[in-house]
């Protein structure tokens, strides 16, 4: 028994520095990236990158793990939501920190008497899941800032077609002008259709990068328009008005879904809260609760019924327009 607790303290220990490791690294480059940033910004008044002619799709620098990422479909979701959260990370090291932290969660987990081993998994898979839930809260941060800097996009473009630039030098003016994540991805879109892609591939290529429905509307209005003609500057001018408008809409919906976010997170941290307080008040009154066998059975079935309600009420509060 001796032997395999220190067994169970050397792998939970080496899982921990691990994770420390990497987490160190993650920091430490984002750390870099931002002085990076300020520095082209200082010397190029643009914050961001040109695009590179070049593609990196190396999913992992160790070549036993690239090999098995590239069999599994979700890796190019993975990296996919990467791109899209504007993200430089690579999909090996994404998915080593979400082994490292399921794993250290688990040896911790399973430390504790009062944790049921199916709960214990559950859990490891919740932490682990904790780094790929940060790129999609990043991605989605990203996604709304592009979509309230998009309508001004769309102005300035209108106005150059209108002073008579071609579409082409509309679309540099713009990634010029906007503010980020708008001019990265008009600069991106602006190179491919000046390197050899058509316009047409080219947005369909933005389009799919941010998938967005002002994005694909803007697209379609394009396209509509090299193929049947017209006042573009016109449409593109309806358009950011029509988005600015459902911009106002959507704020006011979350600002009257924000006081239901607000209690599910009060009903939810409530009977938590009551608990520890009864807990140190009369310990004796909660031990009945922690030393029945089917105790810990009942406290992770309420704390179950607990994530699962709170996530219910967002989904119930979360109105899309």
């Amino acid at each position: 028994m001796l032997g395999l607790t220190a067994i169970l303290v050397f792998i939970t220990t080496f899982l921990a520095a691990g994770l420390a490791v990497l987490i160190g690294w993650f920091a430490l480059h984002r750390v870099r990236a931002n002085e990076l940033a300020e520095d082209v910004s200082e010397h190029l008044l643009d914050e961001s990158p040109s695009p590179g002619l070049l593609k990196n799709d190396t999913l992992s620098t160790i070549s036993p793990w690239a090999k098995l990422l590239e069999r599994s479909d979700f890796i190019k979701v993975m990296r996919r939501h990467l791109a899209q959260a504007g993200l430089t990370w690579s999909v090996g090291r994404v998915t080593l920190l979400m082994l490292l932290s399921a794993s250290v969660a688990l040896a911790i987990a399973m430390r504790f008497d009062i944790i049921p081993g199916l709960i214990a998994i559950l859990v490891a898979g919740a932490v682990g899941a904790l780094p790929y839930l940060y790129i999609l809260r990043r991605r989605a941060k990203r996604f709304r800032k592009f979509e309230e800097n998009f309508p001004d996009a769309l102005d300035s473009l209108a106005r150059a077609l209108r002073a008579g630039h071609p579409f082409a030098a509309g679309m540099e003016i713009v990634a010029e002008e906007s503010e980020q994540p708008v001019a990265a991805e008009m600069r991106q879109a602006a190179a491919d259709g000046n390197f050899g892609t058509s316009w047409d591939q080219a947005l369909a290529n933005l389009a799919e990068r941010v998938p967005l429905l002002e994005v694909n509307m803007f697209v379609s209005a394009v396209q509509m328009q090299t193929r049947s003609g017209g006042k573009l500057n016109e449409v593109l001018s309806g358009l950011a008005e029509n988005m600015r408008e459902a911009i106002a809409l959507k704020g006011e919906v979350r600002a009257l879904a924000a006081h239901g976010k607000l209690t599910g997170v009060v009903l939810t941290v409530l009977p938590i809260a009551i608990a520890v307080v009864m807990t140190l008040v009369n310990p004796s009154f909660m031990a009945v609760l922690f030393n029945h066998p089917y105790g810990k059975y009942l406290i992770a079935a309420a704390m179950a019924c607990l994530v699962l309600a709170h996530f219910i009420i967002r989904r119930i509060v979360d109105i899309k327009v």
